[in-house]
């Protein structure tokens, strides 16, 4: 199955809602000075991946939602395959573990809220009628 063919595998991707095609972002995740900078628009489509003004502001709710899983999947793994280890291993391994994986944290956390409430659906015809 292509990753144009499925939306989840788009989202996973990070790749444009609307053709499944184009990248999100300028840079890889592993680039820690720049993996948050994403492409004003699609390259492939055009479609303009900031609805309004500030509409990413509510990522942050999505990304502490993900934080929020972390926090207790940790948990629970360290009490069950740990033995219930001391307070202080569960938060040093909770903050370690949020650290690490912030770039992508912050990255599925916009992918979520372009995907979800960006008002943009996936148009399969999108790139024949372009090429025309």
């Amino acid at each position: 199955m292509a990753v144009s063919d499925s939306t989840v595998l788009a989202m996973l991707a990070q790749k444009c809602p609307r053709c499944h095609r184009g990248p999100l972002f300028k840079h890889s995740a592993f680039n820690l000075r720049r993996f948050d900078e994403m492409y004003e628009d699609c390259v492939a489509c055009g479609q303009y991946y900031e609805p309004e003004v500030g509409f990413y502001w509510g990522a942050m709710y999505i990304s502490y939602g993900f934080s929020t899983g972390i926090v207790f999947l940790t948990g629970m793994l360290l009490y069950y395959l740990a033995d219930d280890p001391p307070v202080w291993v569960y938060i040093t391994t909770v903050a370690v573990i949020v650290v690490l994986m912030t770039p992508l944290l912050f990255r599925y956390a916009r992918v979520v809220m372009l995907y979800f409430f960006g008002g943009i659906r996936y148009d399969s015809g999108l790139l024949d009628r372009l090429r025309e």
